[in-house]
């Protein structure tokens, strides 16, 4: 049985520079990197990601980190599932329910 308390989800948060060409490569490849790593965008340059325990979530940490950009600025935070399951979304103004944890694991 999952414990809400302990899965947490991984949220990525970034404002990169799309400036000049070598900028957007920067953030097309920081973007996809994301995407390889599971994450799943939130909105535009907010990514989040489901993780079982700290565990988990300190290696997906570690790979963020290894992919950072040379410019711009990335946040990453930790939100237990329960938290994260109490998120108000709004889209036009109509209420929508927060993501789902994954029925099946991920293994990358």
């Amino acid at each position: 049985m999952r414990s809400e308390y302990k899965a947490m989800w991984l949220v990525v948060m970034f404002d990169l520079p799309v400036t000049t060409k070598k900028a957007r490569q920067d953030y097309t490849q920081f973007r996809r990197s994301l995407l390889a790593d599971g994450f799943t965008m939130l909105q535009y340059s907010v990514y989040a990601r489901y993780c079982e325990s700290e565990d988990d979530a300190a290696k997906h940490r570690r790979r963020v980190r290894g992919s950072l950009p040379p410019a711009g600025q990335v946040r990453i935070v930790s939100i237990t599932d329960r938290q994260f399951g109490k998120m108000e979304i709004y889209s036009a103004f109509l209420h929508q329910a927060p993501e789902n944890a994954p029925e099946q694991m991920q293994f990358l």
